[in-house]
């Protein structure tokens, strides 16, 4: 597809994920236009026309598939279990899709739906916005730089401290609905440790509920062996009363440790757009993570790195530039599935408390 007009977008879901982070950055994205909102909860509705005045409502994604010609693009921002279904859909009508992460509950469903936009040629791409982390940016650099030398350990957390649930179905113990933090914040640890390091040949995990009255796992912790001899340690958890660094990098030649989390979506929530005036995915420099050698636990050695500034906004505009020919996919359906078997590997490693080696 080629042309000037801006990509017509439909997005389906304006819960947190279609509220808070789709929506606000499809508008700010210059080439997209938000024109059609797939929800028929009437506060819903209100709250995306005071900030998108000029949108439209649609009560199911029926109403897209039947006016597809009038669309260019829809995303995919509703509850995990109807992903598949409504991706399947939104390619069958023609249209190229974004679906929020996971993309599906198993990697054979992810590369059923790449093998179907490969086949009608449409775009298949995956919302995994933690790419564009501040942080994750500036390890990408030092590792690509070759300033920590050989890597050879490579941890990362994402926890939080909640020690109540919230309830929903994000929390859910149903399968059907793919909840729990192994398919939700682990989706975010393990891609980036994929895109830093590679394909992963074993994995050991453990996956609990510790929480009173929870039923999804709030607990999780990934061991992976890279084939390129990396090991990555990985941490998702709702239960953390005091939160380790969100990344802690040790090679050859020096470490990173970066503590704190990417500012971005407590921007999005706050109601802050890309757009606007304010400085964006800009953090103090108190927060800089330190990248060489040192045994002191109070300064934690080495020498402060800037950060550099996280980038949500870059997915969508390389989202418009894919489906207009102009660039790249920037999250494949396949990079998904490759993610799904480590996904996969660790629910069963943890189910029966095996290391599972991969194909």
């Amino acid at each position: 597809m080629t042309g000037t007009h801006p990509l017509r977008t439909g997005l389906v879901g304006y819960g947190l994920a279609g509220s808070v982070f789709h929506a606000p950055l499809i508008a700010a994205t210059e080439g997209l236009l938000l024109d059609t909102v797939v929800t028929a909860n009437p506060e819903r509705r209100e709250q995306a026309r005071a900030e998108f005045p000029e949108v439209r409502f649609a009560a199911g994604p029926e109403e897209l598939w039947a006016r597809a010609g009038e669309l260019d693009l829809v995303v995919i921002a509703s509850p995990n279990k109807t992903h598949v279904a409504l991706a399947r859909a939104a390619l069958e009508a023609g249209l190229p899709v974004v679906v929020d992460k996971p993309l599906a509950g198993t990697a054979a469903e992810a590369r059923e739906l790449a093998a179907l936009a490969e086949e009608r040629g449409l775009l298949l791409s995956v919302f995994q916005n933690r790419r564009w982390d501040n942080d994750f940016l500036t390890l990408q650099e030092l590792v690509r730089g070759g300033e920590l030398g050989e890597v050879w350990r490579f941890e990362s957390r994402f926890e939080r401290w909640r020690p109540r649930p919230k309830g929903g179905w994000r929390e859910s113990g149903d399968p059907e609905e793919i909840g729990g933090l192994l398919y939700d914040l682990g989706s975010h640890v393990v891609d980036q440790a994929l895109v830093l390091f590679g394909p992963v040949e074993r994995v050991y995990a453990e996956s609990v509920v510790r929480r009173s009255g929870a039923e999804a796992d709030d607990d999780t912790f990934f061991a992976l062996t890279h084939r390129g001899g990396v090991r990555s340690h990985l941490w998702a958890s709702s239960t953390a009363a005091q939160l380790g660094p969100r990344f802690r990098v040790l090679g050859s030649g020096g470490g990173y440790v970066k503590y704190g989390l990417d500012p971005q979506e407590a921007a999005l929530r706050e109601g802050l757009r890309p757009d606007s005036e304010t400085a964006w995915g800009v953090e103090p420099e108190s927060l800089w993570g330190r990248l060489g050698s040192g045994e002191s636990p109070l300064t934690g050695g080495g020498k402060p790195v800037p950060t550099r500034h996280g980038d949500y906004p870059a997915y969508y505009a390389a989202v418009a530039a894919a489906v207009r020919g102009e660039g790249p996919n920037p999250v494949t359906a396949r990079e998904a599935a490759a993610a799904l078997d480590v996904l996969e590997a660790a629910r069963r490693s943890a189910r029966e408390g095996v290391t599972v080696t991969l194909g």
